[in-house]
């Protein structure tokens, strides 16, 4: 729990007050009073809840994504579970070294070298001088500032600082490594190569990794196990797919259901100029979506304006929030009522996108000059691959889009 304003973890005053209530064996008073930590609300309160009831288990070998928000809390725990922050209540069990990279530059002093900061983490972990010196080249190779190693590091620019801290984090094996969203500091080559040196020391090693991040991808491929953390609590925890899906998605409806309906008793999505009834994805012919199977999307919209004319699209985007196409209509009406109902069906055809999990955005304008709405995220779908079918295990083709694509082979004996 932390104190809100400039006081960051009590008074004198607290501190005698707590220590009084403990003496008597009564619980802290000020754990009574703290908030739940919502970023983006006002409150009375100076207290609150980074982080509240978090039980947690991790076994050896496991890849924990831990997932949500800014300001959900997963720095504080990474913070605590390193040591770096005390908690205020409740207690912490593990087995074995923590090698932490929480931020950039952590650890590190900046009058010192490359070289010399490497031997002053490697005795904050632990290790020896000899087997510090035993990895040295491998760190460095690793890291590649080879050329700026005897260089102070506070010359270093953030990725050479970040490639250097991760290096000496991964390769001085500590038994736990808790990383925090620091790689996306880092080129792609490097964290291309990063996310490989977790999964080598995760599988091969049995080291525990504990991954911050909000690439999604880099969570599906790395991790076993996903956690989200929502207003300092755990909104969900189990596979990793299915906390990505949690984290992108929420509980508003369930990934796989193929239509949303707003009914008349209902607060429907919109405002005082449009409002969107219901959306379907159903596929023709099949009872479900795979990459030979055209597909619609169909709204019920509600229009509320005096004009006659607006202009409706459908984004189509992938689960990392990549727009795969747009689609629009202009409707018209001669309406003689206030409000008028469009019913609008859009037909996608098959082979176009590969195996995966989309969602859909809708964009309403006004003659596309004036932006009535715009309903983000209001349901989602998955394409099954038609070579494995429905519930395979095999892994999707690389790539976003799967055109049907006519191949001539023309073999000549030589």
């Amino acid at each position: 729990m932390y104190r809100l304003g400039v006081i960051g973890t009590g008074t004198i005053s607290h501190d005698l007050n707590r220590w009084w209530h403990k003496t008597r064996g009564k619980e802290d008073p000020y754990l009574k009073i703290g908030e739940s930590n919502i970023s983006d609300q006002k409150s009375d309160s100076n207290y609150v809840w980074a982080l509240k009831d978090i039980n947690l288990e991790i076994m050896p070998g496991e890849v924990l994504g831990i997932i949500g928000k800014n300001g959900a809390g997963k720095s504080t725990l990474l913070k605590i579970l390193s040591k770096v922050t005390g908690p205020t209540t409740g207690s912490i069990k593990y087995k074995g070294r923590i090698g932490s990279l929480l931020e950039v530059g952590t650890g590190f002093h900046g009058e010192l070298t490359g070289r010399e900061n490497i031997f002053l983490n490697g005795a904050i972990l632990g290790m020896t001088k000899a087997e510090i010196r035993s990895k040295l080249d491998e760190i460095v190779d690793f890291a590649g500032v080879e050329r700026y190693i005897d260089t102070p590091v506070k010359r270093y620019s953030s990725g050479m600082m970040v490639r250097l801290g991760f290096a000496v984090a991964a390769h001085l094996e500590p038994e736990i490594l808790v990383v925090d969203e620091v790689l996306a500091v880092g080129d792609a080559e490097f964290q291309k190569k990063a996310i490989g040196k977790m999964q080598d020391v995760s599988k091969n090693k049995g080291r525990t990794i504990l991954f911050v991040s909000h690439n999604m991808t880099a969570v599906k491929s790395l991790c076993t196990k996903g956690m989200v953390l929502k207003n300092g609590t755990i909104d969900f925890i189990g596979n990793e797919k299915d906390a990505v899906k949690q984290y992108l998605y929420g509980k508003n409806y369930e990934i796989t259901s193929m239509e949303r309906v707003w009914h008349d008793d209902q607060e429907k999505p919109g405002n005082d100029a449009v409002r969107l009834r219901r959306i379907e994805i159903k596929p023709i012919g099949k009872e479900y979506i795979d990459t030979d199977t055209n597909f619609k999307i169909i709204l019920e919209i509600e229009n509320y304006t005096e004009s006659k004319n607006i202009d409706c699209s459908i984004h189509v985007l992938t689960s990392d929030e990549i727009i795969v196409f747009t689609a629009g209509s202009f409707l018209s009406t001669n309406r003689d009522s206030e409000k008028a109902l469009y019913h609008i069906a859009y037909e996608i055809p098959a082979y176009l996108l590969n195996a995966g999990y989309y969602k859909i955005d809708i964009v309403i304008g006004e003659s596309q000059k004036h932006l009535l709405s715009h309903f983000q995220a209001v349901i989602s779908f998955e394409i099954q691959n038609t070579l494995t079918g429905r519930g395979s295990n095999m892994k999707r083709a690389p790539g976003i889009v799967k055109p049907k694509i006519k191949t001539t082979v023309e073999i000549e004996k030589i």
